[in-house]
Formats: C-alpha cells, sequence, structure tokens
C-alpha cells in the first residue's frame, strides 16, 4: 500500500475555523485509490513549518505528499503550478510580520508543482466540482509550505509527486465573513477525488 502526507492548517487571521483542517482530520487514516493516508495538520507559523514538513517526509516516507490551504474568498478548488522563493503578506500566528524573505537563500526563484495538475483538473470538472490551475500560491504560508516541500524533496532526490491546493472557505466562514463558501462535505469529497485520481 503507498502512503500520502495530506496536510492542512490550523485557523489564522479573521477565519475561526480552516476547512483544510478538517478535511485532514477526516480523511486521516483512510484507504483512497492506491494511498493510505496520513494526515498532519499544521501551525501558521514561518518558522517552524519548514522543519515540521521536512520531519514529516523524512518519518512517513510517503510516495505522494499534498498540502491543503485556504483561501478565502476564491470559489474553485484551485490546484497551484507554482511556489516562489519569498515570504511575504501579514502577521502569522506567532506575531511573526515576514517581509519579502527568502525561503531557502541558495533556492530556485521558483519550484513547479509535480502533481498532474491537468489530468486532476480534468477529473474534477467532469465531476462538476468548480477547478482550475493557478499561477500563484501567494507569499504567505501556503507558499512556503508548497516551496520547503518541493524543495526539500528535491534535495533528497525523492522522485514523489507533491504540489499544494487551495479550497474555498466553508459554510462557517462564509457566513461569518460574507465570502464565497462550500460546505465542508464538498471540500472533503474534491480532496477526496483528488487523491483518487493521482
Amino acid at each position: 500500500m503507498k502512503k500520502l502526507l495530506l496536510t492542512g492548517y490550523e485557523p489564522f487571521l479573521d477565519f475561526k475555523t480552516n476547512p483544510t483542517e478538517s478535511a485532514v482530520k477526516y480523511l486521516d487514516g483512510q484507504t483512497i485509490g492506491d494511498y493510505k493516508i496520513t494526515g498532519r495538520v499544521y501551525p501558521v507559523v514561518f518558522d517552524e513549518i519548514k522543519s515540521l514538513i521536512q520531519e514529516d517526509i523524512d518519518t512517513i516516507q510517503p510516495d505522494a505528499v499534498i498540502n491543503l490551504g485556504l483561501a478565502g474568498g476564491i470559489h474553485t478548488i484551485d490546484l497551484d503550478r507554482i511556489a516562489i522563493n519569498c515570504r511575504d503578506g501579514k502577521k502569522d500566528n506567532s506575531g511573526y510580520k515576514p517581509d519579502g524573505e527568502k525561503i531557502e537563500t541558495e533556492g530556485a526563484d521558483g519550484i513547479f508543482s509535480t502533481l498532474p495538475l491537468k489530468k486532476l483538473e480534468k477529473t474534477l470538472l467532469e465531476s462538476d466540482i468548480p477547478a482550475r490551475i493557478t499561477n500563484s500560491a501567494g507569499t504567505y504560508l501556503c507558499n512556503n509550505l508548497m516551496y520547503s516541500t518541493l524543495y526539500y524533496l528535491q534535495n533528497k532526490n525523492m522522485n514523489v509527486p507533491a504540489g499544494f491546493i487551495h479550497t474555498p472557505a466553508n459554510h462557517e466562514i462564509g457566513s461569518a465573513l460574507q465570502k464565497p463558501s462550500w460546505s465542508q462535505k464538498d471540500i472533503n469529497d474534491a480532496v477526496k477525488l483528488i487523491i483518487e485520481s493521482l
């Protein structure tokens, strides 16, 4: 049985919940397609994220990695194409405010997802799940985790498909902040279909 590392994030900024945390906890331990799922929920803290993903990759030795993150305001599943070597944005949950620093001093400016994005997009759309490939994971923690994951896998010479996927808000967030939202079940089902499609 293959192993898949599925990560999500805790609540952050004005979001009192995080649908990726709920999805990861729901799918943790399940067998989906060819994969046994190991779920991890990470803190929204820049200075911890690199060591956490490296430790989990070393411990789990996954055959695939999918990082999930919330993008409040989107109405699609966003399959991110590239991570950039930059930290920027609002304060994280520790109070740290990034200012455009590099994630890896000697790293490339950008690293592409190694997930089969076109295939995943096609599968989601054919299942009537709104989805799109995007050309940016931003500069906040989601981008930081995507870059750190891909950079570490490259440097360990691990031929493991990996990448980042943004989800919309769930209805709890949507109703509180007047943002586009999906049911948590629909978010969970979309993530499950993505894993099945690998």
